[in-house]
């Protein structure tokens, strides 16, 4: 009898603490990113921001200061890529948002899929370039299929990127009309949000919008330019064929994308049905126009504060539905910043201006007096240099030759500081420099030569639209913040590999990291 018992109060000893642990489980998990978003601007505007929005992540969550992508030309695709899959553009196969398609030798989006049709939008994407697992697909897979994933975002990549393989479906604004659109690689469209394209199309009213400042011009001094002091009007005319591409580069946009984010937690019932779910949400912080600061800093401030009311709003509707005992929430930027204008030739910086199309035509007079008549080079794009493989294929030649016969002649030229064969890439160790030049390499759709070029000078592209890329190469503080039950607020100053935020989010989640990931879980966290 004294043994049944004890056998007894062993077993309710040992049920009570594992059906606690079960009950504080994570019920849904909320990724966002936030498009060029800095540490400094956040640190500067505090003092305008509300106690729920930002200054709720920094008292309550785990703050790192510094979030590192360590991987040349960083942009919005390749760094969502990178935190959703905790690993490098070398093995997730996303270097850049656009990439050169060798074989009708011309530039496409890095998610282009023909075999996809767009609902609202011509548009044809999937995930197909992806080439390891996300946290996203992770989510799904715990579950059994069960979970539910969606992700909402002003841009279309960026939105695909978060919700991976196996999420439910993907949304963003279309370009052309407005409207809510994704792709039929997904097969999940909820009923509610059809109804915002009938009911509240951003089509229908856009005419009606205009983007001013929340508060005075004067209270607007964190960034350190000389800018307007006098207020602004950001309106979106129905005869500008251009406007929806202007509006997502607008603080309303972000507007926008909170109204979606709160349907889906609201109608879609995310976190509330028994198993793991997961909302990806994107914003932008970046400059209006994709201008420079500069020019828009008033603006660029702006931005900030309604970011933080948006991201204020969005945590107030995860504490009504689900509660913060049974939610991760993880926000990162993107890490990099685009808003620099060159310097005026008055401060005398160094500087220059490079043009990739009189560097390629060059590079080809030259090959052709080593190898004869032929279109040797067949590309520029995103600072790599694309070669004839198929005819030098069929002349028997060595490429691993004439790459480095290339690369003797191209970084005589001025600006190149230096340049990266893919044999390289591949087969060489030795400097930071070179192993962070071969984490932003992709072999199956990098180029045969890849450029690093002087901090300070312009990228020329000769286009209509006098495309000019500014070369900087300094870190930009980017944050990260993180969200979760019984984890006690810190704050890291030390710089944080933004490979290391999808194993710590997934630890956090009680789940495996993405078969990609190698990097351990954030050891500052305290549970």
């Amino acid at each position: 009898m004294k043994n049944k018992v004890l056998a007894t109060l062993l077993l309710s000893l040992l049920v009570v603490p594992l059906a606690q642990s079960a009950d504080r489980a994570p019920r849904l998990v909320v990724g966002i990113t936030v498009d060029q978003l800095r540490t400094d601007y956040l640190e500067a505007l505090q003092n305008l921001f509300g106690e729920k929005g930002f200054k709720r992540l920094m008292k309550e969550g785990v703050v790192c200061e510094n979030l590192v992508f360590d991987y040349p030309n960083v942009d919005k695709a390749s760094a969502t890529a990178t935190l959703y899959t905790g690993t490098m553009p070398f093995f997730h196969g996303i270097p850049s948002e656009r990439f050169f398609n060798t074989t009708f030798q011309r530039e496409e989006l890095i998610l282009n899929d023909p075999s996809k049709i767009g609902n609202y939008t011509q548009e044809t994407f999937s995930p197909e370039r992806l080439k390891t697992s996300t946290i996203s697909d992770e989510v799904k897979i715990v579950s059994g299929g069960l979970g539910r994933v969606y992700s909402v975002a002003p841009d279309a990549q960026q939105s695909i990127l978060s919700a991976g393989h196996a999420g439910n479906c993907a949304f963003w604004i279309n370009d052309r009309n407005g409207k809510w659109a994704t792709t039929t690689y997904y097969r999940d469209v909820p009923a509610y949000i059809e109804q915002f394209n009938y009911v509240r199309s951003l089509s229908v009213r856009i005419d009606t919008l205009a983007w001013t400042p929340v508060y005075t011009p004067d209270l607007y001094t964190a960034i350190p330019y000389l800018t307007n002091d006098f207020s602004f009007k950001r309106t979106f005319s129905h005869d500008n064929r251009d406007r929806f591409v202007q509006f997502k580069t607008t603080a309303l946009v972000n507007q926008e994308i909170t109204d979606v984010a709160v349907e889906f937690l609201d109608k879609g019932l995310l976190g509330r049905r028994g198993v793991l779910d997961m909302l990806n949400v994107g914003y932008t912080a970046g400059v209006y126009l994709n201008k420079t600061v500069q020019e828009y800093g008033l603006e660029l401030q702006d931005a900030y504060v309604r970011l933080d009311r948006d991201i204020a709003r969005l945590l107030d509707e995860i504490d009504k539905t689900v509660g913060f005992d049974h939610t991760v929430v993880f926000l990162a930027s993107t890490g990099y910043f685009k808003g620099e204008a060159k310097e005026s030739p008055i401060y005398n910086i160094p500087s220059g201006e490079f043009y990739p199309k009189r560097a390629v035509a060059l590079l080809n007079v030259y090959l052709m007096a080593l190898y004869g008549q032929g279109d040797w080079v067949i590309g520029y794009q995103n600072r790599q240099i694309f070669l004839n493989r198929k005819l030098i294929k069929e002349r028997d030649l060595d490429a691993d030759e004439m790459r480095n016969k290339a690369a003797s002649f191209l970084i005589q030229m001025a600006g190149v500081q230096d340049v990266y064969t893919s044999q390289r890439l591949l087969l060489s160790h030795g400097t930071d420099r070179l192993a962070s030049m071969r984490n932003g390499y992709c072999p199956k759709l990098s180029g045969d030569l890849v450029l690093d070029l002087c901090p300070g000078w312009e990228v020329v592209y000769e286009d209509n639209n006098d495309t000019r890329e500014y070369v900087r190469i300094n870190a930009i503080p980017a944050p990260c913040f993180i969200l979760a039950p019984d984890v006690k607020p810190v704050r890291i100053a030390t710089p944080v590999r933004a490979t290391a935020i999808a194993p710590t989010v997934s630890r956090l989640l009680r789940i495996r990291s993405p078969n990609g990931s190698s990097e351990s879980p954030l050891s500052e966290i305290q549970y």
